[in-house]
């Protein structure tokens, strides 16, 4: 089988892997038993208000709850909350929600249930300072963060110590009322002390390695989160803390099942896939160069796989903002992987963030063509200068290459497919 339209091909792609994403349907399966007690829906995250009217309309008996999402990812529900903040810069809404979601988890019980659904973006969203710090302070420290190119687990390592929520303080509030999380993940590895920073679970990292994170990167942050990491006495809880006992959960949508999506899809049309797995990470356009190396590969020797054939990845890519452009990790991902194949093999390409917000692209991601950067130069478009200024939106937006699906209400990070057809010249 031939695949003739490219672009078809990899957008198929990626919509199998965003409906293996869509956590509502896998909800139901994962509910606890009703409680004798009361039932408190708590959480944040892109998927939050999705998993919210699920749970509504999965669970047998009374609920009450409060959940954050970001601005444009509502649902519509009757029972539970939903509050709208901002991200990934913490504004002051979704400080104001984080301290009325804690306060629902006062004076609970053991016979109490507590539901957190949590997925990515919870991170930003429940923007509530550990007691001595500010929002202003929490939001430079996000700023620097984001402007670093620190990967997600070092971004997160520093925002669970300046939370009164993240890192597991969640649990705390709640106890001794048994807690429930609900995940769907966006992190390599789904390792749930790091999916929005782990607020239901015990967390391994320190204060001091928060502190080395904040040197590493130089970030400028206010003198008072150093001297507050300082402070070994404000810990996380940490492994085998008795709080945390009656904290359980079920991670039920996860970035490895969408690749898998991805390649029974491409199977189906014929083409083999490649699974390169859900945790690749690194600068954006290193790992471009990686993968064009890998392409190309393909192409020329039938390694990792003959022709026709697709690889497929996930994980997270980071960008060190070096210009003020309109762009992405993946928008830089595809295009610094349009220079590096140079058109070459008939090679063509798809990277998108699964929440359909890529940085600040305006998009999901963008896909690319063997005759991308011609139609680019064709339109006085420099891709080198494009790359240089951090603007990949810039090139693929006046190509139409941009792939707009508005927010998903999902996130299980970014997706990647690498097409390289049969009987490439």
């Amino acid at each position: 089988m031939t695949v003739s339209d490219p672009r078809a091909f990899l957008l198929d792609l990626f919509h199998a892997a965003l409906a293996a994403a869509d956590p509502a349907p896998r909800l139901k399966a994962h509910l606890p038993p009703r409680p004798k007690g009361r039932t408190i829906v708590v959480g944040a995250g892109k998927a939050a208000a999705v998993m919210a009217a699920a749970v509504e309309a999965a669970w047998d008996g009374p609920l009450s709850g409060l959940v954050i999402c970001p601005y444009g990812h509502g649902a519509p529900t009757e029972r539970i909350e939903i509050a709208e903040a901002g991200h990934p810069v913490p504004d002051i809404a979704g400080f104001k929600a984080a301290t009325r979601m804690l306060a629902l988890l006062e004076n609970l019980t053991e016979d109490d249930l507590v539901l957190a659904l949590i997925s990515g973006g919870g991170s930003a969203l429940m923007s509530l300072p550990a007691p001595g710090l500010s929002l202003d302070d929490k939001r430079l420290v996000n700023q620097g963060l984001l402007l670093s190119g620190a990967p997600i687990s070092e971004m997160n390592c520093l925002r669970k110590h300046l939370s009164a929520v993240k890192g597991g303080r969640l649990a705390l509030a709640a106890w001794p009322a048994p807690i429930h999380a609900l995940i769907v993940s966006d992190v390599p590895g789904d390792d749930p002390s790091s999916i929005a920073s782990g607020p239901t679970v015990a967390d391994r990292s320190t204060s001091k390695e928060a502190l080395e994170i904040v040197r590493r990167y130089k970030l400028e942050i206010p003198f008072a989160v150093v001297q507050f990491l300082k402070r070994q006495s404000e810990e996380t809880p940490k492994p085998g803390d008795p709080r945390l006992s009656r904290s359980t959960l079920s991670i039920i949508a996860r970035p490895a099942e969408s690749l898998m999506a991805a390649a029974e899809a491409a199977r189906k049309a014929g083409v083999t896939p490649v699974l390169l797995g859900d945790a690749i990470e690194g600068e954006a356009r290193e790992v471009a160069r990686a993968m064009a190396g890998m392409a190309l590969s393909a192409a020329r020797l039938g390694m990792p796989a003959n022709p026709p054939c697709v690889l497929l990845s996930g994980g997270e890519c980071t960008v060190t903002v070096r210009s003020r452009g309109q762009g992405g990790p993946n928008g830089e991902f595809a295009l610094a992987l349009a220079l590096a194949l140079e058109g070459r093999n008939n090679i063509s390409a798809i990277a998108c963030d699964t929440d359909g917000i890529d940085g600040m692209s305006g998009g999901a991601g963008a896909i690319i063509l063997p005759d991308s950067l011609a139609r680019a130069r064709a339109k006085n478009i420099d891709p080198r200068a494009i790359l240089a200024h951090n603007d990949s939106s810039g090139l693929f937006g006046p190509l139409e290459d941009l792939i707009i699906t508005g927010p998903t209400r999902t996130n299980v990070n970014d997706f990647r497919a690498v097409f390289i057809p049969e009987a490439a010249q």
